[in-house]
């Protein structure tokens, strides 16, 4: 589990989340399990080394752990902590603003 601070984890979690390439990657790693750059550059219409970027900034994001595979192949899998704290974030924040929206709902503001 992720100890730093919740609110910095939901932010790189959204700010990799943003893009559809590396939203693609997350949904083929999640689909067919751990992979490699060259696995994925196999399944999805991007070159390997800009999935190899890609992969970096999810590992950044905790989203994606990088795994040593056979012959020093690094394969990729998902991680699911941060996601987690990104929904926990998201969750909270709906909670705050439930009160609110419903007095606009309302319209006894």
């Amino acid at each position: 589990m992720d100890e730093r601070d919740p609110e910095l984890v939901a932010q790189e979690v959204f700010a990799a989340l943003a893009d559809p390439t590396r939203r693609a990657i997350l949904a083929a790693l999640a689909a067919g399990g751990p992979a490699t750059a060259t696995d994925l550059a196999a399944r999805l219409p991007i070159t390997r080394q800009a999935i190899a970027k890609h992969l970096a900034l999810l590992a950044e994001a905790g989203l994606v752990v990088a795994e040593p595979g056979e012959r020093r192949r690094v394969r990729y899998r998902l991680e699911s902590g941060p996601m987690r704290v990104a929904q926990r974030f998201l969750a909270a924040l709906a909670r705050d603003w439930d009160g609110p929206l419903a007095v606009l709902q309302k319209g006894a503001w």
